[in-house]
């Protein structure tokens, strides 16, 4: 099986799906994979990317699993999306955030196209990166009613069960200056300085130092900056996009309103997700725990996500969701990789957790 996986997880990584076009090229890709297998899968459009969806196993009577994936990738550089394998390691962009995962997904539902202990649906969207606030994939899902027991993305965890992830608060913030001939800066007053200022006010602002059982702080970004128009010139306007990862329990409204508090900055919300809390003692949670454990010299269920997921789309309806994926590194980074041993340990891992379902109590 390991072959087979890792050469599909190879193929999806090959497309460059950062571009709506290679996401639908990809998407048509899996329909095809899940269609020659047997399994139908049926296809909608949200924003103009694909959602992806596909059931097997008995329809009633039995749990019912959601296991829920991406195909979209932030941008790379060309050559990662050649992938390439250097021992244990199988680099590329999506390699562990989460073509790798979805791959074990879609080789794990296949396997179960036979048995009757479980139903299983597999999820695919286009639009996990996206950075708008409405009309998601996986909300679309949700809505829809394509819905399960028990639900599982396959974000990158290292084989530890994600009970916990970080709030999504994006900013963008509007700091002014007075412009001047550059040959002359001490006349006027620097935007993108003052911008990098509000920046670092905004990392020493009180909640930025709040800790939990799980994470020892937010996480604050700066990931875009626009400021100036001229070389010779002194901006006199900056425009920064700031990305804060609040902790379960903070306030996204009293943070904004801490940034805006900060003197010279006109501040936007661009986008807001809640942050993902899911119960332990779920009998789900308990058996994919029971799944994982093998694998574990430790806990397996002690991580909390700084990253989001589509997990909270789950969460918002009361199903029960977890993140869980393979070993790897480098996510969103230049040198992104995902485990060849892992992805078949935790190929296995879902295939035993769905077997050890049958009988297990509707939550």
């Amino acid at each position: 099986m390991t072959t087979e996986l890792v050469a599909l997880a190879q193929r999806l990584i090959s497309y460059e799906t950062c571009e709506p076009e290679t996401v639908w090229e990809a998407a048509g890709f899996v329909k095809g994979w899940l269609e020659a297998r047997g399994i139908e899968a049926g296809r909608a459009e949200v924003r103009g990317l694909p959602v992806l969806t596909a059931e097997v196993g008995p329809a009633d009577g039995v749990p019912t699993v959601v296991l829920e994936g991406h195909l979209d990738v932030v941008p790379g550089r060309a050559e990662q999306f050649e992938p390439r394998i250097e021992g244990d390691r199988l680099y590329g962009r999506g390699a562990y955030d989460m073509k790798g995962a979805l791959a074990a997904m879609m080789t794990v539902t296949a396997a179960m196209r036979e048995q009757d202990a479980v139903r299983v649906r597999l999820a695919v969207v286009g639009d996990e990166e996206s950075e708008e606030g409405e009309e998601r994939g996986c909300d679309h899902l949700v809505d829809s009613g394509f819905l399960g027991d028990f639900a599982i993305t396959g974000e990158p965890t290292d084989l530890h069960i994600g009970v916990e992830a970080k709030g999504v608060l994006a900013v963008r913030l509007e700091v002014a200056g007075t412009a001047a001939h550059g040959a002359t800066p001490w006349l006027g007053d620097n935007a993108v300085l003052n911008a990098i200022d509000v920046f670092r006010s905004i990392e020493s602002l009180p909640f930025a130092r709040h800790s939990s059982e799980l994470f020892d702080r937010p996480s604050i970004n700066l990931g875009r900056i626009w400021g100036g128009d001229a070389l010779n010139k002194v901006p006199d306007r900056c425009v920064i996009d700031v990305d804060i990862r609040y902790l379960p329990g903070q306030d996204p409204g009293a943070i904004l309103a801490a940034v805006r508090g900060i003197e010279g900055v006109e501040a936007t919300e661009l986008l807001t997700r809640p942050p993902a809390t899911v119960a332990r003692d779920s009998v789900f949670v308990q058996a994919l725990r029971e799944a994982t454990a093998t694998h574990h010299d430790g806990e397996p269920m002690s991580v909390g996500r700084d990253g989001a997921s589509d997990a909270v789309s789950f969460l918002r309806v009361g199903v029960p969701a977890v993140e869980f994926g393979p070993i790897g590194a480098g996510h969103h980074g230049p040198g992104e990789w995902v485990s060849v041993s892992s992805l078949e340990t935790y190929r296995q891992a879902l295939e035993s957790f769905l077997g050890s379902l049958a009988g297990t109590a509707h939550e």
